[in-house]
């Protein structure tokens, strides 16, 4: 099954879960990684029952802080 992840085309075994899909591919922190499914996030309660299906577009994407304080 064809799939895109943060933008680049990749091919999966049918069936996945957001969960396993996060574990397939390495991904650091997956308790601090927020997914969107078709551009919508996913609510991580929801990750082991999100199954990913042909031509879905996944985007993991990492919050981060920061800024400048007292300018």
């Amino acid at each position: 099954m064809n799939i895109k992840i943060n933008g680049d085309p990749k091919e999966v075994k049918d069936g996945l879960t957001v969960t396993e899909l996060l574990k397939i591919e390495n991904v650091e922190m997956p308790d601090m990684v927020s997914v969107q499914l078709n551009d919508e996030f996913v609510d991580r309660a929801n990750f082991s029952t999100t199954v990913v299906k042909e031509n879905d577009k996944i985007d993991f994407l990492y919050f981060m802080g920061g800024g400048t304080f007292g300018l």
